[in-house]
């Protein structure tokens, strides 16, 4: 398997592969870049095809958090990483204590989180093996999965707003693909606002959860994408944005949680061709990153919210400039992300000293 000649691979500083033969474990860590700062990331489980499949997992989503804590502006650097497996059917704690001691080889290059088929449970397990785990209960925030869907309802409706000029979300029809933790999150919030949803995930469970609590049309999964909506959340896996799916699309927003949503960096030109408002994913689904910065002695649950709430004003910045400059959004948020770190890199640069 290349890693240089990946086609994600973008100047990663570390892709670390890691296999336990007592517990099973494989796993792939990749650290994207820490110029910011170390780089902070979750530990997705998923049952992953092959191994290629994982690793461009890793390395697309591992850039995506260096830009996502570049805009959100913490001093975080991007990683993540991929545990391959069921994560209903083969997790097990001594699996989670040798991922711990995985990370902890990284002597703190990389700092774990939870995300994807992964719990708050599962890292506090991993946990006993390395100090270099975010987001648990001892660090004062716990869980930040609520954080991330309070962000992505903040971005939402930024995006409402500057698409359809609807100062609330009474009515507005949203279509949500995906029912984990923070799918059902931004369901809550947009029943609570008044919102219309049509819902889908691929465990029965979690639809007839969010049939009951908020009234949710349940359609099936294959069709989520499509529905006769006002705007689509993807909140599942990426690259569900592409050459196949983007034409047929009827809403005129995207604003949702999960990563990686376009396939390809030109999807973001062929939502914008069809007037299709997008919220750069990494920009929109940072409230759990930013929830977690927040942690520590002096933990404040209320201003780290309030901080997650800014991520609607920064979507909206993105969303004029864009508009302005004539790019798409995502290529614009990147070039928002690239511009911190190259500032960053300067200002660390050794200043060369006069003859």
């Amino acid at each position: 398997m290349s890693v240089f000649s990946h086609p994600a691979f973008d100047n990663h500083e570390d892709v670390l592969f890691c296999h336990d033969r007592a517990t099973g474990l494989k796993a792939i860590i990749a650290v994207h870049d820490t110029t910011l700062g170390p780089a902070l990331g979750g530990t997705r489980m998923w049952p992953y095809a092959n191994d290629g499949e994982a690793l461009t997992d890793a390395l697309r989503l591992s850039r995506g958090m260096t830009y996502k804590s570049a805009l959100a502006g913490l001093d975080l650097g991007g990683g993540k990483s991929v545990i391959i497996g069921d994560p209903r059917r083969e997790k097990s704690p001594a699996l989670f204590r040798a991922f711990g001691d995985a990370v902890e080889r990284l002597g703190g290059t990389y700092i774990a989180a939870e995300d994807v088929g992964t719990s708050v449970e599962d890292l506090e397990e991993a946990r006993k093996s390395t100090r270099h785990i975010a987001g648990i209960g001892e660090g004062g925030a716990g869980d930040p999965s609520p954080a991330t869907a309070r962000g992505v309802f903040a971005g939402l409706r930024a995006a409402v707003r500057h698409r359809l000029g609807a100062d609330d979300l009474r009515g507005i029809r949203v279509a949500i693909q995906g029912l984990g933790h923070v799918g059902m999150g931004l369901a809550g919030h947009l029943h609570a606002a008044g919102g219309s949803l049509v819902v889908a995930d691929i465990f029965a469970d979690n639809v007839a959860e969010a049939v009951e609590r908020f009234g949710a049309t349940a359609v099936d999964p294959a069709t989520i994408l499509f529905q006769d909506v006002d705007v689509v959340a993807p909140c599942a896996l990426g690259a569900i944005l592409n050459d196949q799916t983007i034409p047929r699309l009827k809403a005129t927003v995207v604003a949702g949680a999960a990563n990686n949503q376009l396939a390809e960096d030109c999807h973001g030109e062929a939502l914008r061709a069809r007037g299709v408002l997008y919220a750069p994913d990494y920009v929109i689904n940072a409230g759990g990153i930013i929830f977690i910065s927040h942690e520590g002695p002096r933990f404040d649950r209320d201003r780290a919210m309030a901080h997650v709430e800014s991520i609607g004003e920064t979507l909206t910045q993105i969303f004029v400039r864009s508009a302005r400059e004539d790019v798409p959004t995502n290529r614009l948020a990147d070039a928002m992300a690239r511009e911190r770190i190259v500032a960053a890199r300067a200002a660390r640069a050794p200043v060369a000293l006069a003859g």
